[in-house]
């Protein structure tokens, strides 16, 4: 029984240890949402390179949950329980490194943004989607600390919300290439920034869903609604 209760107590302080990685990666991921987002709309040429350099400290972070979590496996042998528990934490984990790649990509397009004429009220818009999502993942990391199903049910609603915001951008961008080719390149670099904002929700989304699961055992049954409309995809470096 002692010998249990300190393998007990083993796993809880690892569980800890890694959980604590995670609630500092989802920080820094938060920060470079906002940050991608303002750089772009104050053209902050600095701001973008530092949310491209500080993508490095986002993956590192991933390897670091990682390697903890097949340490955690091998050395505790944890139950079902608590073997979904640290299998969530290395899905959220690479949820989070994906969307801090699509906030080094904003940073990317944004610095040639710098030297094309601006695109009408895009930027504002673009930094208010931004905001929403960057809310869902507060909202989504707070559902998985507080082990709150009815949370994560709540973000991963709202992921909806965040697709009618990208369809209604890429109709705005639509007109204004119509209206004037000179706004072509522009309006391109600013759908896939766009579209990389609309990607970051559904891996916000999935986060969600690991946290219904993890509370619930199982995940979400009925397909989540989808807002997107538009045929293009995103990529990510």
């Amino acid at each position: 029984m002692a010998s249990d209760k300190h393998i007990l107590s083993a796993f809880d302080r690892d569980l800890e240890a890694v959980q604590a990685m995670i609630m500092k990666m989802g920080g820094l991921v938060e920060r470079a949402i906002l940050d991608a987002s303002q750089a772009l709309e104050t053209r902050d040429d600095e701001l973008a390179a530092m949310v491209r350099a500080n993508d490095a400290a986002i993956d590192a972070l991933e390897q670091q949950v990682n390697e903890e979590v097949a340490r955690i496996i091998a050395l505790r042998g944890p139950n079902t329980t608590d073997l979904r528990t640290v299998l969530t934490v290395m899905k959220i984990a690479g949820n989070l490194e994906r969307i801090g790649d699509y906030a080094k990509n904003m940073g990317k397009r944004t610095t040639a943004l710098g030297q094309m004429p601006q695109v009408a009220g895009a930027a504002g818009s673009i930094r208010r989607m931004a905001k929403a999502v960057e809310l869902m993942l507060k909202d989504a990391l707070d559902a998985y600390i507080q082990r709150d199903a009815e949370l994560a049910t709540d973000v991963r609603a709202r992921d909806q919300e965040v697709d009618q915001m990208y369809n209604a951008l890429f109709r705005e961008f639509l007109t204004h290439m119509m209206e004037d080719p000179r706004n072509i390149t522009a309006c391109m670099h600013l759908h896939f920034i766009a579209k990389n904002i609309e990607r970051m929700g559904d891996h916000i989304t999935s986060i969600a869903e690991q946290v219904v699961y993890l509370v619930t055992g199982q995940m979400p049954g009925e397909a989540r609604p989808k807002g997107d409309q538009t045929p293009y995809t995103t990529e990510v470096q």
